[in-house]
């Protein structure tokens, strides 16, 4: 399996994450075509698809904010069962992650990632493909080292429409020696994350702002388990 990254929305294997995009993901949380074209280009979003025959089995994005040492999953999709897909990427994505701290002389603080609850989420079939059912994703990510930031969460629609999504939880897995006793993390680092993170969709809710402005005066956020 290959591990390849993607720079322009004319490569053909562009066509095929993205079409796998679609079949797994609700529209909601899916970036229309060509608006793509210049996140591709961003040299701080990292799109990487598993190939396997030549056929796109597998994707993940993320980034990794320097001046704030964390990182972020934007995606992981794994198209097919029985090819070790989701190890192969969360592999080559944790290397990549040391590789640019180190290259920023700091270590990673740990990664967010936004992580469906089953128990608000409508039913989404993620294509029938059964490591995409949102129980079996929140085990995994759990046994990861992911957890749950305790404050109820919203987040914009991909759409760019103004809605609020509220199925997911914002989640946090923090790295180093000592991440299974790390209890909290400060709420000024996530706002600062959710604002930059987020500051390329202009129509964001209003209750999103809500949820940073009451976030903002709090000490630290505890840590949940999923």
């Amino acid at each position: 399996m290959d591990y390849i990254r993607i720079t322009d929305i004319n490569d053909p294997y562009f066509r095929q994450m993205h079409d796998l995009m679609k079949a797994v993901f609700p529209p909601e949380e899916v970036l229309e075509f060509s608006l793509w074209a210049g996140p591709l280009k961003d040299p701080g979003i990292r799109v990487f698809v598993a190939v396997h025959d030549g056929e796109v089995v597998g994707a993940t994005e993320y980034r990794y904010y320097e001046d704030m040492q964390v990182a972020m999953t934007d995606f992981t999709i794994i198209g097919r069962e029985g090819l070790g897909i989701g190890p192969f990427l969360a592999k080559k994505r944790m290397d990549e992650i040391q590789q640019l701290a180190a290259a920023g002389n700091g270590a990673p603080l740990g990664m967010f990632a936004e992580i469906y609850n089953p128990y608000l989420a409508q039913d989404h079939s993620f294509g029938g493909v059964k490591p995409m059912n949102p129980y079996v994703r929140r085990e995994v990510l759990a046994h990861l080292g992911y957890r749950k930031l305790d404050f109820p969460y919203v987040h914009p629609s991909w759409h760019n429409d103004g809605a609020a999504v509220q199925e997911l939880d914002l989640c946090f897995m923090p790295f180093g020696d000592d991440a299974f006793e790390t209890e909290s993390i400060a709420a000024e680092l996530i706002t600062d994350f959710l604002e930059r993170y987020y500051s390329v969709l202009p129509n964001k809710p209003d209750a999103w702002y809500k949820m940073v402005d009451e976030l903002k005066p709090r000490g630290p956020v505890r840590l949940l388990p999923l």
